[in-house]
């Protein structure tokens, strides 16, 4: 069955099951991360049409339909829309209810916010001057980087600053970084980070690339831009946490996971840095200002009271950054670098709250080596 109901604000995407007489059972339920979470009343309109599966001689009706929301002021129209909700999801029910709400977030939503701070984490900077490499001449390196531990307030993002997520999964992000020079003093880089699972999230197919050189060079002083992007994505238990899955008390777990969410956050960006360099014996010292134009994305798979939830979140815009950093050689080819990077965001915690500066600062190592 579908159904399209319309009205002045936004549609929110649901569904719902009919039984075998044909009764309606409509749901209305919203994402982890949406506004639909402030519903007074869900209003639909619908027509059956039955399906029938070659695995049971009754039909089998599957149902989907549009819902319109209005806004709350507070959660307290919540609790009776999810008890409605639980009320109508009977076990008779053939198909399974799921909930498509797909959203494009406002740049400052607590749910835009999370994602920005862990992209920027990611940021492939130039951590230094380009390097002189010849025509075929190229190094190798280790990236690491710090990632800040969120506070519990922090981590509170879900349903534009109700629910909390769990973010805090791998305290550093790392990448192998391969660097080739190239005729008219180019350089190429390219980054990769393996896909280890640490903590439940994994990254997959997570792949950075740049290019630049030096354009001004004067004695002891350079100056630097290369133009930088990255495509790929991770996933993990975001939603609904491995260990909350399944558990019965609702202070614990209020939302009512069932289960652990396979979430995919896209992690996509492409941005441009100007990078000044200063060189003193085996010594270098670096300051770089840039600016990245994020394209990201949740697409969240959770079970929750035997709802599946398949919205969609995206959030683009731009992030500039800024670091500062030394480097030092170790002989002819190692060389150990260290660089802060510092990202400024803002956010809305709560609607109608100021919006208020919650930047990334991370600590950040690298190890290279330079091939002869």
């Amino acid at each position: 069955m579908r159904t399209r109901f319309r009205s002045g604000v936004a549609p929110v995407s649901a569904s719902v099951t009919t039984n075998a007489s044909g009764e309606c059972k409509p749901t209305c339920l919203s994402n982890f991360f949406s506004t639909a979470s402030r519903t007074s009343q869900c209003i639909v309109m619908y027509e059956t049409q039955t399906h029938r599966m070659p695995s049971t001689p009754d039909p089998a009706p599957r149902s989907a339909i549009f819902i319109s929301a209005k806004p709350l002021h507070n959660m307290r129209g919540l609790l009776p829309l999810l008890m409605a909700t639980l009320l109508l999801c009977s076990p008779s029910a053939r198909a399974q209810t799921i909930v498509h709400n797909d959203e494009n977030l406002a740049s400052d939503r607590p749910e835009a916010w999370a994602m920005k701070y862990f992209v920027a984490s990611t940021l492939m900077t130039a951590f230094g001057e380009t390097p002189a490499l010849a025509a075929g001449r190229w190094s190798v390196a280790l990236d690491l980087g710090h990632i800040p531990r969120l506070s519990e307030a922090q981590q509170r993002v879900g349903f534009n600053g109700v629910k909390s997520e769990d973010l805090d999964k791998s305290p550093v992000f790392g990448r192998m970084r391969f660097m080739l020079g190239l005729p008219g003093r180019w350089v190429a880089e390219l980054g990769y980070t393996p896909p280890l699972s640490i903590n439940g999230t994994q990254p997959r197919d997570l792949v950075a690339i740049a290019i630049g050189r030096r354009v001004f060079e004067r004695d002891r002083f350079t100056l630097s831009v290369r133009a930088f992007g990255q495509h790929g994505h991770a996933r993990g238990d975001i939603t609904c946490s491995a260990r909350l899955a399944g558990v019965l008390d609702r202070q614990q777990n209020p939302f009512g996971c069932q289960a652990p969410s396979n979430d995919h956050f896209t992690l996509n960006y492409y941005g441009i840095e100007l990078t000044s360099g200063w060189t003193a014996a085996s010594w270098h010292a670096h300051a770089s200002v840039g600016a990245a134009r994020t394209e990201l994305a949740v697409q969240v798979d959770a079970l929750t009271f035997d709802v599946r939830d398949r919205s969609r979140l995206v959030a683009r815009g731009v992030m500039p950054f800024a670091t500062i950093g030394a480097s030092r050689d170790l002989g002819a080819h190692w060389n150990l670098g260290v660089e802060v990077l510092h990202v400024p965001l803002d956010v809305q915690r709560e609607s109608g709250a100021p919006r208020e500066s919650d930047p990334l600062t991370s600590l950040r190592l690298q190890l290279l080596y330079r091939f002869d």
